[in-house]
């Protein structure tokens, strides 16, 4: 399951809040920013398929690099998310996460119309991220408070996600993506909406959390469509 759930659950910032052309910079800039963070990710999932570099690993192994990556960079990130470094170090980061990608990639690749499976991903991923960020310009209600909740659920899915580890159960790894679906596409909306309400500051930080989410909802649509391909064949 998706072990990809980090970082998302900074909540609430004290002081003013900026104006509104502050804030649509720091939206302009996030959107901008994830859009660039696509090209280290595709990079790096394309250079993993064709190297093996992940599939030459064990699945704990790779869990173990996965996981001490991950926290290590989202730690350099918040070191520097006020520098100059933080762009660079933004990037780096979705470089490793293509890398860890490759082993579902080179999977699902081996499939019947496997090549079709990953663009059907890619596309849903893209329709989920446009319609939250649409809603996030209709709905004008404060969802700040909806993020603990969504957290909550994020770290039951973890959870979850490692005890399936060792279970291997195909079920239980497709309710998870369907429910990793649905909660990660919350957090695209709660995200997207704290930057606009001005309770995210630093575009930054907005990037990390929309493309962790991101992530994880193209990971978990890989995951069904892989599964159940494979089912069929």
């Amino acid at each position: 399951m998706n072990t990809t759930t980090l970082q998302n659950g900074a909540f609430g910032q004290a002081g003013a809040l900026p104006s509104a052309e502050q804030r649509n910079r720091v939206l302009r800039n996030t959107y901008w920013l994830l859009a660039l963070s696509m090209v280290p990710t595709v990079l790096g999932a394309w250079i993993g398929v064709v190297t093996g570099f992940a599939a030459a690993m064990s699945p704990g192994i790779g869990m173990i690099v996965f996981l001490v990556g991950a926290f290590g960079f989202m730690f350099a990130i918040e070191k520097t998310k006020d520098s100059a470094a933080g762009v660079p170090m933004l990037l780096g980061f979705t470089f490793f996460m293509g890398l860890m990608l490759a082993r579902m990639v080179g999977a699902v690749l081996g499939l019947a119309n496997g090549a079709g499976l990953i663009m059907m991903a890619f596309a849903g991923t893209g329709a989920i991220f446009f319609g939250m960020a649409s809603l996030s310009t209709i709905i004008k209600r404060d969802l700040t408070s909806m993020g603990k909740w969504l957290f909550i659920g994020m770290i039951m899915l973890l959870v979850a996600g490692i005890a399936n580890f060792f279970i291997q159960s195909s079920a239980l790894m497709i309710t998870l993506s369907v429910l990793a679906i649905g909660i990660f596409s919350a957090f695209i909306l709660h995200d997207l909406k704290r930057v606009q309400d001005g309770y995210e500051t630093n575009y930054i930080t907005a990037t990390l959390g929309v493309y962790l989410s991101l992530y994880n909802v193209f990971q978990s649509l890989l995951a069904i469509f892989g599964l159940t391909s494979g089912k069929d064949e």
